[in-house]
């Protein structure tokens, strides 16, 4: 059923523009269509189109407590410019401090085993609070972006999280986006400018050099699928 679903659905928006994809969603989940944004290019991307389109989704963000300043800058420059409410999902008081308490401030650090455990209390168990009850989840993946994204849909059902994704940037270019976010003004994160093409966390981020993989920046110390446990399938 949710493979017909899906198949009937992904027809039915797939020579649609974004706005009019997420319009016919909206549409047809009403009230249930949400937007993740963590502020990269892509998702302001996303925003600006939500935006200048007065479209009716919910747009929220996570929040873990360890951002960049920047991150929470422009966080507030976005709401401001578009008029839209981000709403800001935080990870459980009680649980970040066990966390802490078990493997300490940095633990992160130390083993693949205690990053992932971080990650999960600061952003995957948000998320799910932030899912639930909905039908639609928008993101701003794009295929380029690493191995594991190459193989995903425009849209498709997150087992994880059982909800249906809708990646609308998923085949567009690094180049394509920079040209969207020049000419329609968007502002974006001053990091970016500085070789952080994927920005998370301020202690798990580095800027990249020319050449590397774009998410060679994040979690750089380990070898790994370079994710955080939100878009695994």
């Amino acid at each position: 059923m949710k493979k017909n679903l899906i198949k009937d659905l992904s027809a039915r928006i797939g020579n649609v523009s974004i706005a009019d994809a997420i319009a016919q969603l909206c549409e047809l989940f009403p009230g249930k269509v949400v937007f993740s944004t963590s502020l990269g290019q892509e998702d302001q991307v996303i925003t600006e189109i939500i935006a200048k389109n007065n479209l009716p989704v919910q747009i929220f963000t996570l929040d873990t407590g360890r951002l960049f300043y920047e991150t929470y800058d422009l966080l507030s420059r976005t709401e401001s410019r578009y008029k839209v409410k981000i709403k800001p999902y935080y990870p459980n008081t009680s649980s970040v401090e066990n966390l802490v308490a078990d493997i300490g401030i940095n633990g992160f650090y130390e083993s693949p085993e205690n990053r992932k455990s971080c990650c999960y209390v600061r952003k995957v168990e948000p998320l799910k609070r932030a899912l639930a009850g909905n039908s639609i989840w928008i993101t701003g993946l794009r295929s380029e972006q690493s191995a594991n994204r190459s193989s995903m849909s425009k849209l498709e059902w997150d087992e994880g999280n059982q909800i249906m994704k809708f990646n609308p940037l998923l085949d567009w270019s690094m180049e394509e986006m920079l040209q969207y976010i020049n000419e329609n003004k968007i502002p974006y994160n001053p990091l970016h400018d500085k070789g952080f093409v994927s920005i998370g966390c301020a202690p798990c981020t580095r800027a990249i050099e020319p050449g590397e993989d774009p998410r060679a920046g994040r979690w750089w110390w380990e070898s790994s699928k370079k994710e955080c446990g939100l878009h695994i399938k």
